[in-house]
């Protein structure tokens, strides 16, 4: 069963255009940041995973609408853009002022964790040209109009960073609408962000206003409760796990307030340790609840990324096949096996997610 009317793929140059920051991603490998000698380096972005995924895992046409400074690390960053397959026409680049006062690039550093340690992130994110975005940067009748976009894909990082990108989000999300584009957003509630700008009740402002434009929400149940003020039974501040059937009743209060709203999905998590997780994935769409194959004490080599990668299987599945079902399998196979290898991003090809999403193993492969 489809539930979106989605333009048809030879209407469009984009399958999907991502709007967000993208950082670069500082790893210790299996050290700690504050003894590291060395660092490998990636690039990452909770908007921009999602269209890195659908472009090298399921091969689709995607691009970013973002900003750097031109410098040689916003140059870097492009590069592994280009090295991803993801369309970089539409990057807006800021001169740099030489030292970073005015505009820079973002960087993350970012902990794995293993076992009790969990996973640590430590942004420098201040000033960046990404946090500078205003609705004006860019020309959304050419892009939704006349270039094409069959999805658009931002989320509630890329809103926390400032006034001007929250006003950006909801100009593009109603440009989007305007011409037919669906659009997905991930709450993705980072307390840090939110901070400095108004906090929790800042938050629940700009993305209830927001949610009026969205066809596919995305978000676990912590995200629901602090950006749009829904509450789960007995959520506590720190979430070990959580009843599903709970949290299919706070959706059904979601949609009776977003009435537009065509699907929503979360992934269901339980920690046991930082490398052994009980993951899953649940979509409510058309009045009805899909559930993916649990995958229970699943092993986490990096889980940075993981719901990201939820989010693009989730999105592929919807776009060729428009069945939630065999979508949220998509985006719960996707994300597991993006959570195997380092980085923000994934790894993965779509015939290592359908062999997962059939119950295939990991017996060696010759």
């Amino acid at each position: 069963m489809s539930v979106l009317k989605i333009k048809e793929s030879d209407s469009c140059k984009y399958d999907l255009i991502s709007l967000g920051e993208i950082m670069l991603r500082l790893d210790p490998e299996h050290a700690r940041v504050r003894t590291a000698r060395r660092f490998d380096v990636w690039e990452g972005g909770g908007e921009y995973n999602v269209a890195r995924g659908l472009r090298r895992c399921f091969g689709l046409r995607t691009g970013i609408i973002t900003a750097f400074a031109d410098n040689e690390i916003g140059r870097l960053l492009e590069d592994f853009i280009l090295q991803g397959g993801v369309d970089a026409s539409l990057i807006n680049w800021i001169p740099y002022d030489g030292i970073g006062k005015t505009v820079r690039n973002g960087l993350n550093f970012t902990e794995r964790g293993f076992g009790v340690r969990g996973a640590l992130g430590v942004s420098d994110r201040g000033s960046t040209a990404a946090s500078q975005i205003k609705p004006g940067d860019f020309d959304w009748e050419d892009i939704f109009k006349n270039k094409g976009v069959r999805w658009l894909h931002t989320g509630g990082i890329f809103s926390a960073l400032s006034e001007s990108t929250a006003d950006t989000v909801i100009t593009a999300v109603k440009a989007a609408r305007k011409h037919g584009t669906i659009v997905s957003y991930d709450l993705n509630y980072r307390p840090s962000l939110w901070k400095s700008i108004g906090g929790k009740k800042k938050a629940q402002e700009v993305n209830r206003e927001i949610a009026k434009y969205v066809d596919v929400m995305i978000g676990n149940e912590e995200d629901f409760t602090a950006c749009l003020g829904f509450e789960v039974e007995g959520l506590d501040d720190i979430i070990t796990s959580i009843d599903v059937e709970k949290f299919k009743t706070m959706i059904r209060a979601v949609v009776v307030e977003y009435p537009d709203l065509k699907i929503i999905a979360s992934t269901l998590r339980t920690v046991h340790s930082a490398t052994v997780n009980d993951w899953g994935a649940v979509c409510w769409a058309g009045d009805s609840f899909f559930e993916a194959t649990h995958y229970p004490r699943l092993e986490i080599f990096d889980r940075v990324g993981g719901g990201d990668s939820f989010a693009s299987g989730l999105i592929y599945g919807l776009l060729t096949t428009g069945d939630p079902a065999k979508a949220v399998d998509y985006g719960a196979a996707h994300g597991a096996l993006a959570m195997t290898t380092p980085g923000d991003t994934s790894m993965a090809s779509v015939s290592e997610v359908e062999k997962i999403m059939v119950g295939g193993g990991a017996r060696v492969v010759r």
